[in-house]
């Protein structure tokens, strides 16, 4: 076997827990990991745009306005600068450094300069800590389970990177692709032959859609993100979960769409990012796909 009978033994103990320390331990574990999404939110993509500027200095009008990118020769990645205010530059302390907590204390206010803390921070801890335990309800400790989790906030950091800058990096695009593929060679969600023609199908889909449109209408309807995220869905939940995914994250794309419309005025020009509502389909797939295939079946 791949993995090493000691974590197995780790994951039996656990299993002994009641279902109260499951999720508060999930939970607690999961509040300091969406502390970090948080970094690699707002991170990830500046050390994108920087390496793009870096090779193209014709792209200096196209990004945005950050202090990383005026001065390539400072380090900017997940781990340097330190945390700081984005406004008076100080350094964010040890306790002010607590998720969720932390932004309570502080009101929602940088502590030195008092300017106001974005309350997205709090938001993607909380969603992470609560989607972290809904997963136990579903997978019982084991492989499966941590597993999942990873695929959660993997999706999660995907989503709000999408919805900030309408771009999936590859990083975590590809990365997700080929963990799914990897978790597969032992068949935790779905046997290999599957997740793989999951991948190849759910790439070529929204491939095929692209240009189809494109052909039509001469615009680009969606992102090349899009398809890799799709085929990462598909490596990892099977061919048949495809057409679920691609079901529910149309319907939730254009309800919310047609919301924004009429009811926040918004421009239908405007391009919408359509990763979230991938990512949010597949997260439902893996954890009630079957449900509601069965649910869907019944009432033919």
């Amino acid at each position: 076997m791949l993995f090493n009978p000691m974590l197995s033994n780790v994951f039996t103990e656990l299993a002994l827990l009641s279902t109260p320390w499951h999720i508060a331990l999930v939970a607690l574990l999961s509040l300091l990991v969406g502390s970090f999404l948080n970094v690699v939110i707002l991170r990830l993509p500046i050390m994108m745009f920087r390496g793009w500027k870096q090779e193209c200095q014709s792209l200096e009008d196209d990004l945005p306005d950050h202090p990383a990118l005026k001065d390539l020769n400072k380090p900017f990645n997940l781990v340097k600068p330190d945390s700081h205010c984005p406004t008076c530059h100080a350094p964010v302390k040890a306790w002010q450094n607590i998720p969720v907590i932390s932004y309570i204390l502080l009101r929602g206010r940088c502590g030195k300069c008092q300017t106001k803390i974005s309350p997205r921070y709090p938001a993607v801890e909380i969603i992470t800590a609560i989607m972290s335990a809904v997963l136990l309800v579903q997978f019982p400790w084991g492989w499966p389970l941590a597993a999942m989790l990873v695929f959660t906030w993997l999706l999660i950091a995907m989503s709000v990177i999408d919805i900030d800058h309408q771009i999936l990096p590859d990083t975590l695009t590809l990365g997700l692709l080929w963990l799914g593929l990897l978790v597969n060679t032992q068949g935790l969600f779905t046997d290999l032959t599957s997740a793989v023609y999951g991948a190849a199908v759910g790439y070529g889909l929204l491939w095929s859609i692209f240009w189809i449109f494109k052909l039509l209408t001469g615009k680009d309807g969606m992102g090349f993100g899009d398809f890799k995220l799709l085929a990462a869905l598909g490596a990892w939940l099977g061919l048949s979960a495809i057409p679920v995914i691609v079901l529910l994250s149309s319907i939730v794309g254009a309800v919310v769409g047609i919301a924004g419309i009429i009811i926040l005025g918004r421009d239908r020009q405007l391009p919408i990012p359509f990763g979230p509502y991938l990512a949010m389909a597949g997260w439902i797939a893996a954890l009630w796909g079957n449900q509601i295939v069965e649910w869907y079946l019944s009432t033919l």
